[in-house]
């Protein structure tokens, strides 16, 4: 599994790059995204996704 930004939501604020453990999320064009290869939602790691749980946007890191 793995977790997708949602664009349109995305504020570019970088809070989810930081938190992530996997370094799956990166900054592309004007947003984020989530390389799929990389992202485990966390698991082994924190009980959510720290993207998610970190981000200012309700619903903009969403399971794929």
């Amino acid at each position: 599994m793995a977790l997708k930004i949602i664009k349109s939501q995305c504020t570019a604020c970088g809070a989810c790059e930081f938190e992530c453990p996997n370094a799956a999320v990166k900054f592309k064009g004007e947003s984020y995204i989530i390389d799929a290869a990389l992202c485990t939602e966390c698991a082994g790691h924190f009980p959510k996704p720290q993207c998610a749980a970190v981000c200012p946007v309700p619903g903009t890191c969403v399971p794929v």
